[in-house]
């Protein structure tokens, strides 16, 4: 049979095509033939992956798994907008996310994810519309036919354009970030190509890093594709130098608070809504942050007590302090303890200025009485056996602090312990993120809900520095829930991972040896008594990781031992060392060492000592009266009244607060102020777990912005008779904001003397660099 000269061109072209996409020759999406000038499409293939989160999981660690993307809309972006526009060939994803288009233009291929969607790994339609996108180089690297679109391709290109780096490059960063320890197994090893494959193909550890991480992307992808398509100004409001634009002008916001911003903002584009969402308000995204409590200590020395900064009986601190970086004007929200720990764990003391257990003033019925459940007992992710607990802890004064006594057990009579309001931990687990808590000299067996007790079987000496060689026995209160975060909060303590996520870490003057010799409760075979180092080495700790040495280690003093005197100079020798200790471990682990992980360290005291009035500004008036945060309803906040709200938030001393990543340049000095709720917005950007346009999103006070406060400012009976922004407003810990040059911060002074701050003046830290930030790449 003949065959004709265009016949014949036309079948070996044909052939050409069907060759190079067989072979993978990846990049080219044209075929030119000099003879006829005409262009072959290329045939785009491949699958669209996803991620689901379902939560219930009681081990401490989340249940993610595979699926697809079912009727995403797949496009052939040519002109990089993020939008598969007209004249964009397009197609739609079946029912196991597969898809294949023809075209003969080039660029990335986008998967736009509307609510229409099917994610499979659910079953269910998509909750919000997100944009995932894979790269030119990427198709050019894996080939045209088996293009995989992720999160995980999306981050890579992402990683591109912000460090200026290779496809090349960025693709074994990420896989490299996932390799190694995590989520409990020792040794995991993520190929380049695994990571940027159909995630559904792999199996066992690996297929569970890559879909934990696959998951986190998916939430910052979903939030980049909402910031996109309601044309957020980018950046941030409270990312732009010079101060926040939206209060620009605002009626009844005085001189002292007007800003002149140094950046101009225009509606987002795509490409800066995906980095927007891993720099919320100048926050970047960090894998782990472990947060290390102190107790009882101010910057400078306060009667009966020795100060910290320059202290000689604090030698690591001032070298971890002088090495790394540190926010020197960060205040706390009150005292005693547990008001403070209270706003660290969701951005308000809720009026409590006692160390009471968290059952006080809830009563036994009624909207505040505890709804907590017994557990049934089970086994923590990293194979810690978990006991099983009552729907109460034991009911006595010596494992609830505070259990008689009119102040507790009137309801009514005192601010309601049993705060109803979500927490950092209820957000974390329900965006499928993980915490920790880890508590030393915990009684083995017992509830966490609970105080620890006396045991008089277990004896031991002190050895380090602030030692008198004396043996002493147990003393009961070394862990105390007054020094948990999260304890407050009912739901939190409603979380099914909550009994699995309260772990153990060691101790100093007890070690495991000791602790088995306990007769507190029966001890679970195979206990852990430091699950702190068992999971710094198997990548188990959770992404916010309270660590609360216990109550000699972080210098608050309990029992008769005389390294454990409160306001001695003992104690702080003491908690200085279990400081080095700690930290040590931390900086020795593979999380820290590897050098695609963002992993910082704080250091830091609840409160400052420096004295019991009100130093920063929030709650100066004396009334009683709509002292919580406001309520939102119907697109309006209004005073909450509702709920007894007894005094709170009143401020206290000025707190040490110290901070190493290793990732930005070290001797970083922040002395704009802070506060606890400040810290409490920052780790919800970092971990972006709410949205800046919506205040709503943000736990209690930590959406007290100026922005907020002047928009609110005839609800917040706090600040009547003042439009002075600053007086309670919190910002996150970025460096954006400038305080105006004219404004004098409001410094204890009794708390600053003998310090640098007595020293300072008005206006704004004069370096204005971000604590936070990330390494530039190389």
């Amino acid at each position: 049979m003949s065959v004709s000269p265009t016949s014949r061109t036309t079948l070996i072209l044909t052939s050409i095509a069907a060759a190079c996409v067989l072979a993978a020759c990846g990049g080219s999406n044209h075929n030119d033939t000099a003879s006829t000038g005409t262009t072959q499409p290329t045939t785009y293939a491949g699958v669209v992956t996803a991620a689901n989160f379902v939560p219930g999981n009681a081990s401490g660690n989340p249940t993610i798994k595979a699926g697809y993307y079912a009727g995403a809309t797949v496009c052939l972006d040519t002109n990089g907008n993020g939008k598969c526009d007209s004249g964009e060939v397009s197609t739609t994803t079946d029912s196991k996310g597969h898809f294949s288009l023809q075209s003969s233009a080039s660029g990335q291929l986008i998967a736009d994810v509307s609510t229409k969607a099917t994610n499979t790994a659910s079953g269910a339609a998509v909750a919000s519309h997100v944009i995932l996108r894979a790269s030119a180089a990427q198709i050019a690297d894996q080939g045209a036919a088996n293009i995989v679109i992720s999160p995980m391709s999306t981050e890579v290109q992402r990683l591109v354009e912000a460090t200026g780096t290779s496809y090349a490059t960025e693709k074994a960063n990420v896989a490299a970030r996932l390799t190694g320890p995590a989520l409990g197994a020792s040794s995991v090893t993520v190929t380049a190509a695994d990571a940027l494959g159909d995630v559904n193909k792999l199996s066992g550890a690996e297929q569970q890093a890559v879909l934990f991480e696959d998951n986190q992307l998916a939430n910052r992808y979903t939030y980049a594709t909402t910031k996109l398509d309601r044309g957020d100004l980018y950046p941030d409001n409270l990312a732009v130098a010079g101060g926040d634009p939206s209060i620009v002008g605002v009626t009844g916001v005085t001189a002292l608070t007007a800003v002149k911003s140094t950046q101009t903002q225009a509606p987002i584009t795509y490409a800066q809504s995906q980095q927007a969402a891993f720099n919320v308000e100048g926050i970047p995204r960090y894998d782990n942050v472990f947060v290390i409590m102190l107790e009882n200590h101010s910057v400078g020395p306060v009667t009966g007590t020795p100060g910290i900064l320059g202290s000689t009986n604090a030698p690591y601190i001032n070298t971890f302090l002088s090495s790394n970086a540190q926010f020197t004007t960060y205040y706390s929200t009150g005292n005693p303890s547990e008001p403070n720990y209270t706003a660290l764990g969701g951005a308000d003391d809720w009026g409590i200025v006692d160390d009471n257990w968290w059952g006080c003033g809830a009563g036994t019925t009624g909207a505040n009485a505890p709804t907590d459940v017994a557990f049934a007992g089970g086994t923590a992710s990293d194979g810690q056996p978990l006991v099983a607990t009552g729907a109460l802890p034991p009911q006595d004064t010596s494992h609830l602090t505070g259990l008689t006594g009119a102040a507790c057990t009137t309801a009514g009579s005192a601010a309601n312990h049993n705060v109803s309001a979500p927490s950092l931990f209820s957000l974390l687990s329900q965006a499928g993120m993980t915490w920790r808590t880890y508590s030393e000299s915990m009684n083995p067996g017992q509830d966490p809900r609970a105080d620890s007790i006396a045991e008089p079987t277990i004896s031991d000496t002190y050895k380090g520095p602030g030692s008198n060689g004396t043996a002493f026995a147990m003393p009961g209160a070394l862990y105390k829930t007054k020094h948990h975060p999260g304890m407050a909060y009912q739901q939190t303590r409603n979380l099914p991972e909550f009994h699995a996520d309260n772990r153990t870490m060691f101790g100093t003057q007890y070690s495991a040896a000791d602790l088995a010799k306990s007769q507190a409760y029966p001890i679970p075979a195979n206990y852990n008594y430091d699950q702190f180092s068992t999971d710094l080495a198997t990548g188990d700790v959770g992404n916010v990781n309270f660590v609360m040495p216990d109550q000699c280690d972080d210098m608050h003093g309990t029992g008769s031992d005389p390294s454990c005197t409160g306001g001695s100079t003992a104690i702080v020798q003491r908690g200085d060392d279990y400081v080095r200790q700690v930290v040590a471990k931390i900086q020795a682990s593979p999380i820290w060492t590897n050098p695609n992980r963002k992993v910082a360290i704080v250091v830091m005291f609840d409160e400052g000592e420096g004295s019991s009035t009100a130093c920063c500004g929030w709650n100066p008036v004396t009334s009683n009266v709509n002292q919580q945060p406001l309520s939102f309803a119907n697109g309006k906040y209004t005073p909450t009244t509702t709920v007894l709200y007894n005094q709170g938030n009143h401020g206290h001393g000025n707190s040490v607060f110290g901070v190493a990543t290793n990732q930005a340049n070290p001797n970083v000095v922040d002395s704009d102020e802070y506060s606890h709720f400040s810290f409490v917005r920052t780790l919800q950007d970092m971990f972006q777990i709410a949205d800046p346009q919506q205040p709503s999103t943000y736990l209690a006070r930590a959406k007290y912005t100026e922005s907020f406060i002047a928009a609110n400012i005839a609800n917040l009976p706090e600040l009547a008779g003042s439009a002075d922004t600053h007086f309670d407003s919190v910002r996150p810990m970025n460096h954006a904001y400038i305080t105006p040059a004219t404004y004098t911060q409001k410094l204890n002074t009794v708390d600053v003397t003998s310090t640098s701050l007595a020293s300072r003046g008005p206006g704004p830290d004069a370096t204005q660099t971000n604590v936070w930030s990330l390494k530039s790449a190389k």
